[in-house]
Formats: C-alpha cells, sequence, structure tokens
C-alpha cells in the first residue's frame, strides 16, 4: 500500500514537472526576439497548428508556442523555428586531439563553437550549463555563418568543430556554416552523440570531413535512464557515416558500476568490428563526477587499460585511452611493425613519423592526413 502510494506521487511529480517545463518554456519564449529566428529543417505540419520535428529520433510534437526537448526549437504558429542559429555561447581554437580525433589532421587546431541546446539528458553532461540550458539562460555572441567563418580562417585554424553542446540541436546553423567553411578550405568536423535521424544526417555528410560519436553504453536501458534516448539510432548513423566514407572515430565514457562490465565491451568492440570493420579508432575515457552524478567515483585506469587491451585481443587496430596519463594508451602504432606512428602528450602530438599517412615500412594507416 505505502509503495502504491509513493509511486504514486513520484509519477505526480513528474507530470507536475513535465507540465512547468512546457508552460515555462511557452512563456519564456518571449526572450527570443525575431531576429533570432530561424526556419527549421526536417518537420511536419499536423494542423491545428501543431507540428512534428523529424530531426532526431525524439519526434517532438509540438503544439503552438511549445519548445522541444533540444530547447532548441520551438513551434510558432504552426510554423518550426531553430531559436539558437546565429547565438554561440562557446567558441575556442582547439588542438584535434581535444575531441578527441586522432586521424585526423594530426597537430592540427580546429575552430570550436557551440550555441546552446542537446536532444539527449545525460546524467553525466560536462558541458551540463550550456547544452541543458534555455538560449537566453546564458550569454551569447550574435555570429553569421560567414563570420564564423572568417574567424576560423583568421585564427589559422584547419578546422571549424562543432562540439561542445550537441551538434544536432543547431543542424541548420551547422550547414550553413559548414557550406561556406568547404567554399574557403576549411575542413568541418562534428562532436555529436549521433542521435539524428537517417535523412538530415545524409544530407549533412557530403560537408563534413570528421564525426566523432560520443557513444554511451551498448545497452538500451542505459540508454534510456542515463541519456533519456535509445541505443538503435546511434548505432544507425554509425553505419551511415562509415557508409558515405566520412572519417569516423568512436570514444566511449566508460562509467562505474553502469557501463563498466566485460560484456558492455565485449558487445562495443564485436559491434564494432562486425559492422564498421577494425580499422576506425575506439578511444575508451574516463569518467570524473559531474553534473547529476556525482555519487560516482572516476574511472579506475585499469578498467581503461583491460578494455583496451581486450579490444585489441579481438582485432581492433586502433585503441586508446582517454583523460588519463597512458603514453600507450594515447599513441598511434602502425599494426605491422609495431612500430611508434605517432606519439602524444595530453593534447598534443611530441612525434608524428607518418609520412602521408604511411608507416616507414610503407604500411598505410587509414584517416585524413592532409
Amino acid at each position: 500500500m505505502l509503495k502504491a502510494k509513493i509511486g504514486a506521487i513520484i509519477f505526480l511529480i513528474i507530470i507536475v514537472g513535465l507540465a512547468v517545463f512546457l508552460i515555462w518554456g511557452r512563456e519564456r519564449g518571449g526572450g527570443v526576439t525575431p531576429q533570432d529566428l530561424h526556419l527549421a529543417k526536417y518537420y511536419e505540419k499536423l494542423g491545428s497548428k501543431m507540428v512534428r520535428c523529424n530531426l532526431c529520433p525524439n519526434r517532438c510534437i509540438l503544439s503552438e508556442g511549445q519548445i522541444g526537448i533540444c530547447r532548441a526549437k520551438k513551434n510558432i504558429e504552426g510554423e518550426l523555428y531553430s531559436i539558437v542559429y546565429g547565438q554561440i555561447v562557446a567558441s575556442h581554437l582547439d588542438p584535434i586531439e581535444k575531441k578527441p580525433l586522432y586521424h585526423f589532421l594530426p597537430g592540427t587546431k580546429t575552430y570550436s563553437i557551440a550555441t546552446t541546446g542537446c536532444n539527449l539528458q545525460c546524467k553525466f553532461c560536462q558541458n551540463w550549463q550550456i547544452a541543458q540550458v534555455f538560449p537566453w539562460e546564458v550569454s551569447s555572441i550574435k555570429m553569421t555563418p560567414q563570420q564564423v567563418v572568417e574567424k576560423a580562417l583568421k585564427s589559422g585554424a584547419q578546422s571549424i568543430a562543432f562540439t561542445y553542446t550537441e551538434p544536432t540541436a543547431f543542424y541548420e546553423y551547422m550547414l550553413d556554416i559548414a557550406l561556406l567553411a568547404h567554399e574557403n578550405g576549411l575542413k568541418n568536423v562534428v562532436i555529436s552523440a549521433g542521435y539524428i535521424n537517417p535523412e538530415p544526417l545524409r544530407d549533412l555528410l557530403p560537408y563534413i570531413d570528421a564525426y566523432k560519436i560520443d557513444f554511451k553504453g551498448f545497452d538500451d536501458k542505459f540508454y534510456q535512464e542515463m541519456t533519456a534516448g535509445h541505443v538503435g539510432p546511434v548505432l544507425e548513423a554509425m553505419k551511415i557515416i562509415k557508409e558515405q566514407g566520412v572519417w569516423l572515430e568512436i570514444v566511449n565514457l566508460v562509467i562505474p558500476t553502469e557501463n563498466d562490465r566485460e560484456e558492455d565491451f565485449r558487445n562495443l568492440i564485436l559491434w564494432i568490428k562486425e559492422n564498421l570493420g577494425t580499422d576506425i579508432p575506439l578511444h575508451f575515457t574516463r569518467f570524473h563526477p559531474d553534473y547529476k552524478l556525482l555519487n560516482l567515483p572516476p574511472t579506475p585506469i585499469e578498467t581503461l587499460q583491460k578494455a583496451r587491451q581486450m579490444a585489441q585481443e579481438y582485432g581492433l587496430k586502433y585503441v586508446y585511452t582517454g583523460n588519463i596519463y597512458d603514453p600507450e594508451g594515447s599513441t598511434t602504432f602502425c599494426p605491422e611493425s609495431g612500430e611508434p606512428a605517432i606519439v602524444r602528450q595530453g593534447f598534443f602530438v611530441t612525434q608524428n613519423n607518418l609520412q602521408n599517412g604511411q608507416c616507414s615500412d610503407g604500411e598505410k594507416i587509414p584517416g585524413v592526413w592532409e
């Protein structure tokens, strides 16, 4: 009886919280001025001024005035608009290794940008202050796509990275920037959770040179409980990226007691091997307590090293550890000779022995090298 009452109370709290979220979002939408609006892509009208967003697997159905789960799309009089277009909340010149991308223009800089918003709700989000907020809750700088490209060129970067928050949330802005970037000789990289529908992903990929997927965990229950999403669409996105010939690297954040079982590692490793091949770089990275998971400890270094060893034993050629000091786990080795090809310390390359992506014995290491 007591359990039933507690369950009813929890259910009521959830319903009330959702209602407050929608009403608050509807009213606070006044913080977005008309010049901040940009018509969204991939949505359909359902009648009575309702719309369905088809950009990501959430497929939010919004009545007039409502804002989507991503906090970046709003239904205004029966049309869907991006309310984050052109509003930069973070921009930095980063080493490409920080993303991390290890087989993509090593040693170069990438001009990194983000707006607010994310279509997942990860309890371990490290950038929650900008990812899990509405655009009017933080300071931003207005920049047109042309201004972003000009800033990237002046910075000396060789690429633009859409990162920090979830680029899918600012899809329209990302696409317009990517088009201009290619026209001006810059490459584009997407740092994403991969929670995007096939059609918009396929339309974006011709303008993207590298895609790094933050893969949360192979178990769908984990995805639901920790991110409010599902694993299936992410697996499908990785296959599409690979099929379209865009350079792909995968990062698995290893969280103690949540996705750190040998079975979790084995399932991911075998899926990559069978669906993407053995040349895809896989990074196992260390969790640090953040956001809503402050109760968990950092990942033991031994766990990451064990996962790396397992992946190598199953045949993956390029496996790394991240967020720890591990010289071997951050070095790219020539698979046949075992000689170090690229040596890294932190986010920096200290030694690059490759010539046009080839080891001294002529073996080619897959990646984007120029």
